[in-house]
């Protein structure tokens, strides 16, 4: 048992807990302090510390119980060290990037300081019992950007507590009795992430309960410069509850104020945890000693006066003359317990560095010693002890430095073949592995947790299937999808009562209850931070992002955060989140944008999938949810109303990801694309064909991963000719699947013509058919780029058209 849950159920401040508190804010102080100087003194590239919100962060911690979680701010090491989450020492291992997860369990060494994870997910990622963690989502550094995932992690709180169907999932929840506990600098309240979510929250009446730490600074900009009235509360005011009108609690407490701190969160959160009403807490009047970060000093902006108020309503300074005057503690107790701070830091920072330097030792002892060993062989002697010289010069030699050393050692010794050479390319090898594994990993799950290890099941036909609208296919998968598993839950705008803007979940909120297949806001952050707080805590959500273009709004919540966080937690966390989400051709600037190459460029960690129609889009629904990579499902708009052949099984069938599949055979040329231009390519194919030119068209399916058995370059070995067709811009997506084939595959190596790519225009596209027309690619121009890529090399067989 911690110290925290001995005191979770005593309300009075009794002095073992008054000189707990104080000993975990001072040596948080001392760490702040330390880790500063190592910095400066050339041990880390950067710090950023949680100095000034000591005193308001231990009462929050104290009233934390296991199964919460915080969605917090990358200064509240106070919080996690408190709740046992982050000793002193992995707090130093993440100052100096120490990879060994032993040491660095929050990040791997991926992250900078004061981004904290709760391990979630075991050896074999297999989910771990949240209900007996402190749970922590891992930090990020983008102002605000932590914020949306609150409301979605406080949200599923409500489903648990409200969908009997949900019990049996009794790892991650106790009947919806958790709270979540949002943190977030007064400064990044100005964003719009935390205004929506705070809406968000009002709407839901969910449990979230955020702190905003106000030191009346955004770095060098004060808080007269950021929010309306000076004061985030004040400011809110107009969503606070009302007499039978719900909206949110709020309370304002100063930062130095330990008995007010204490009480303020026990009612706070009991409100939170009892009533399920979300609670703002605007800790106002705390200081920042040290500056914003180690990057510069704070006395360059602030005045000598505020520097002076600083100094006398430190949170430590006010906390410790508390103690004395009312008798909880004497001067003798205080400074032993700051001495002994003192000396635990040093210990706990002492042991990292340790721990890091000999984490390169090996290393650093081989890559010597090979070179010390080349000298004595190579007639680059000179050379050589230059290179050991170099490196021997470096204060904290690194892996960089010494794979460098190797890498000039090897270019010295080109012309030589001799055993140090050997030798040295060995090493280099090794280390490339090494450190592959060491800051490359973990960007997707693996083993039976990955969609790319998912069976297919093809689908299968009843002798004379119904040949129904796509609309129809889709709305019946999610009906079987959310009959098999409660923990599927959907929302989105218009998803619920009309059954979305196309009809996708027509009746199905009716069937499965608003519980589960839930309306919302117009507010796209949220929404995706919605589910990535649902997917979080073991629930499998999928939002809907009602039109492709406006994945724009999310595009910040869904990089800085989903994407990357399997990554930076080298392999901690996940959330297997599911996003729908439907564009091309339905002609106009907002609504028929087609970003593919936007989303390539700053998702990966999701997987991306681009079906043709219904069915395809069904068995790659299937797939994914077996696995847990989020992932983004880019439904054909102009498909809902096209006729397809129904499967009859729905709910079985799965179709690979990475798996491209051949739509027409050709031996003349292969046309490479996806989605709704799969179509037009056909239609454009079959023109092709009156004219003697036999093309093979590629439906890829899937963008992310990208045909990982190499199937297109098959295709160009027999065709010896290529383009590559979709509805981006140029140079987008278009030139992404030309570079996976051309370089990735090696298919320049059989091309007799230069490849080529067809895409839509540079500009938005135009409203109405003709816009449409020429803004995107059509038939005609496929056609007219392809017959002019045969006419190069038979202008006899084809002669000019145009």
């Amino acid at each position: 048992m911690t110290f925290n849950e001995s005191l979770l159920e005593n309300d009075t401040l009794v002095k073992d807990k008054v000189l707990h508190d104080y000993r975990v804010a001072v040596e948080s102080r001392a760490v702040a302090v330390q880790g500063r100087r190592d910095v400066m003194g050339g041990r880390a590239k950067f710090g950023i510390f949680g100095d000034g919100k000591e005193v308001a962060q231990v009462a929050l911690a104290s009233v934390f119980q296991k199964g919460d979680f915080r969605s917090g701010y990358y200064r509240d090491q106070t919080i996690e060290h408190y709740l046992g989450n982050l000793t002193w020492q992995q707090l130093f291992s993440q100052i100096y990037a120490h990879t060994d997860l032993t040491y660095e369990p929050h990040t791997g060494g991926r992250s900078m300081n004061g981004h904290f994870a709760t391990r979630w997910i075991d050896d074999n990622g297999n989910w771990l019992k949240q209900n007996d963690l402190y749970n922590s989502v891992c930090d990020i550094s983008p102002t605000a950007g932590q914020i949306p995932r609150s409301v979605g992690l406080a949200y599923a709180s409500k489903l648990y507590r409200e969908n009997p169907a949900l019990a049996y999932l009794e790892n991650f929840s106790r009947k919806g009795d958790e709270i979540v506990f949002a943190t977030i600098g007064d400064a990044s309240t100005s964003q719009g992430m935390f205004w929506e979510t705070m809406n968000a929250a009002g709407v839901l009446q969910v449990p979230l309960l955020m702190s905003v730490w106000d030191d009346g600074y955004g770095i060098s900009v004060p808080v007269s410069y950021q929010t309306t009235k000076g004061s985030i509360s004040e400011a809110l005011y107009g969503l606070k509850r009302e007499e039978g009108i719900p909206g949110i609690e709020i309370f304002k407490v100063a930062g130095w104020n330990y008995p007010e701190l204490v009480e303020t969160y026990r009612l706070a959160a009991q409100i939170c945890r009892k009533e399920q009403v979300p609670v703002l807490v605007h800790v106002d009047e705390l200081t920042q000693p040290s500056g914003h970060s180690s990057s510069g000093s704070h006395e360059r902006y602030k005045t000598r006066e505020r520097l002076d108020w600083e100094a006398r309503f430190d949170c430590n300074v006010k906390f410790r003359t508390w103690i004395l005057q009312n008798g909880f503690g004497t001067e003798e107790e205080l400074e032993q317990i700051e001495n002994q701070a003192k000396e635990t830091v040093k210990a706990a920072r002492d042991t990292a560095w340790s721990a890091y330097r000999l984490s390169y030792k090996e290393d650093q002892e081989a890559i010597i010693s090979l070179l010390k060993t080349a000298v004595g062989e190579s007639r680059h002697k000179e050379e050589l002890k230059a290179i050991l010289k170099q490196l021997s010069a470096v204060q904290y030699p690194i892996r960089r430095d010494f794979l460098h050393a190797a890498v000039r050692a090897l270019q010295v010794l080109r012309d030589e073949n001799t055993t140090a050479r050997n030798e040295l390319k060995r090493w280099l090898e090794n280390a490339k592995r090494a450190n592959e594994e060491r800051f490359n990993t973990f960007l997707y799950a693996s083993g039976a947790q990955s969609p790319l290890n998912v069976e297919e099941v093809p689908p299968v036909y009843d002798a004379e299937p119904a040949k129904v609208d796509g609309r129809e296919i889709i709305r019946d998968y999610f009906d079987a999808l959310f009959a098999r598993d409660p923990r599927v839950v959907a929302l989105g705008e218009d998803i619920g009562l009309i059954g979305d803007v196309n009809q996708g979940f027509a009746g199905l909120q009716e069937k499965h209850g608003e519980i589960r297949i839930t309306d919302t806001g117009i507010r796209e952050t949220t929404i995706i931070g919605q589910g990535i707080g649902l997917a979080m805590r073991g629930l499998r959500p999928v939002v809907e992002i009602q039109y492709f273009d406006y994945t724009y709004y999310t595009l910040a919540t869904l990089t800085d955060d989903l994407a990357c966080l399997r990554y930076r937690t080298a392999g901690g966390q996940q959330a297997p989140l599911i996003i729908r989400t439907r564009g091309h051709r339905l002609e106009g600037i907002w609504h028929s944008g087609s970003p593919v190459g936007t989303m390539l460029s700053s998702l990966r960690g999701l997987h991306v999938a681009v079906p043709r129609n219904f069915t395809q889009a069904a068995g790659l629904y299937n797939t994914l949810f077996k696995g847990m990579d989020p992932a983004l499902v880019i439904e054909p708009l102009n498909a809902y109303r096209q006729k397809e052949l129904r499967p009859a099984n729905l709910g079985d069938y799965c179709l690979p990801l990475g798996k491209p599949e051949v739509l027409r055979e050709g031996k003349d040329l292969t046309i490479v694309t996806y989605g709704a231009m799969c179509r037009i390519v056909l239609e454009a194919a079959a023109q092709l064909a009156e004219v003697g030119v036999d093309v093979e068209v590629i439906d890829v399916q899937t963008l992310l991963p990208f045909d990982i058995d190499h199937r297109i370059v098959e295709s160009v070995k027999k065709t010896n000719r290529v383009i590559f067709a979709d509805e981006d811009v140029p140079g987008s997506a278009s030139a992404y699947m030309m570079q996976q084939v051309l370089e990735g595959q090696n298919a320049y190596r059989w091309l007799d013509a230069a490849p080529q790519t067809i895409s839509a225009k540079a500009h938005r596209p135009a409203y109405g058919s003709d816009g449409d027309y020429f803004s995107k690619p059509n038939a005609d121009e496929i056609f007219e780029r392809a017959y002019s890529l045969m006419r190069e090399s038979a202008p006899g067989k084809f002669p000019a058209i145009f």
